[in-house]
């Protein structure tokens, strides 16, 4: 893929501005990439750096998308999908949107409510999407300083603008694994203007523990301008499979279904997502997994004697340098020992590193590849 696209096109195609200003987004590197840069197989490669579900996909959803290829031959219906969501949330099947990814989903949110006349406000350290979904409809993207690398509730509401449209909200945020807590959301909503659609990014939730819990759903009756968003992608472990959904009032989510592309969500994710919902053993496990394995790495870091950041998701952001050249160095030792991370400078984090938890045998081959790479 070129560097920069603007050198590649030819000017007599007239390419528009905005979307020449839009810094690509740079997913994990992949496995394959790497035992061909480093000439490792493939199997001894231990990748942590996409937030992935550890323990794959549930049994029942696997079950469920097999069978669905014998259908293959037809176009989706995702009515089934959209029922089972709608009874689970308690909403209407009305103010249930599916997307291709809960990605999709925010793309339809910009393409609504966001043109070259109107702004988008998010946080600093927030997810890279945000921006590139408010600029790619020729938005601009407001980014308000991080408070203890997470939302500063106060700020965002201050940069509040006449023009704004949307503010994006992820929680917990990624990738720094800050958390807000439910009295602090449900209170900015109050004073946000009604004008002003709030998307709650709620991509990382089943991670919380009890105690932080709570359901954001039922505020859609009083701020009918909220979107809650979740994702199929992490504790069900379907990123393959690319389904999330929204659900908002129906008069919100009516408009964004008449942008959504037709079919968007293929007939295998249709299958998969209704068999993983009352998959309550495999989730159990995914939420048991993670937290133990939040305790070993925190506690391998914290003999390391590295800074990171307390986390509410399934991964951990830590400080690997002095700088961001200290970083990339322990960033490349670790590649060479098969092990893949996520450095965090296109996030403006040049000395972090994101590391997402595994199982228990990866999290020690990461923290003992971490100590060598240190040394």
């Amino acid at each position: 893929m070129p560097k920069d696209l603007k050198d590649e096109v030819s000017p007599a195609l007239s390419p528009l501005p905005y979307i020449q200003s839009i810094a690509a987004y740079q997913p994990g590197k992949p496995v394959t990439e790497l035992a061909r840069e480093m000439g490792l197989p493939v199997d001894s490669i231990v990748k942590l750096a996409s937030n992935e579900n550890p323990l794959g996909m549930s049994p029942r959803a696997k079950e469920a998308a097999a069978a669905a290829l014998a259908g293959g031959e037809r176009y989706p219906d995702p009515f089934a999908l959209v029922a089972a969501l709608a009874a689970r949330h308690e909403v209407t099947m009305e103010e249930i949107v599916l997307g291709n990814g809960s990605n999709d989903v925010l793309d339809l949110i910009a393409r609504v409510f966001l043109d070259s006349g109107r702004s988008a406000v998010a946080a600093q350290y927030a997810f890279a999407v945000y921006p590139i979904a408010t600029r790619s409809v020729g938005g601009e993207s407001i980014i308000v300083p991080a408070r203890d690398f997470g939302h500063d509730l106060a700020a965002m509401e201050a940069a509040i603008r006449p023009d704004t449209r949307v503010i994006w909200i992820a929680n917990p945020n990624n990738p720094t694994g800050t958390f807000l807590a439910a009295e602090k959301l449900r209170a900015f909503l109050s004073r946000v203007p009604s004008r002003v659609a709030v998307v709650l990014d709620e991509a990382y939730n089943d991670y919380l523990e009890e105690k932080d819990r709570y359901d954001a759903v039922p505020w859609i009756r009083e701020f009918p301008n909220l979107i809650v968003v979740r994702t199929f992608s992490k504790i069900y472990g379907m990123a393959g499979l690319r389904i999330g959904y929204g659900i908002t009032s129906a008069p919100v989510a009516g408009l964004m279904n008449r942008v959504r592309q037709p079919f968007n969500c293929n007939n295998l994710a249709l299958a998969a997502a209704i068999a993983a919902l009352d998959d309550v053993d495999f989730l159990r496990q995914s939420f048991e997994c993670n937290r133990k394995g939040m305790t070993d790495i925190v506690d391998g870091l914290e003999r390391l004697g590295l800074e990171f950041i307390p986390s509410y998701g399934n991964f951990i952001t830590f400080k690997a340098g002095r700088d961001q050249e200290s970083m990339v160095a322990v960033h490349q030792r670790l590649l060479r020992q098969g092990v893949i991370v996520r450095p965090l400078a296109g996030y403006q984090m040049p000395e972090w590193l994101r590391a997402t938890i595994g199982t228990a045998d990866e999290n020690a081959r990461f923290l003992r590849a971490l100590k060598t790479a240190l040394e």
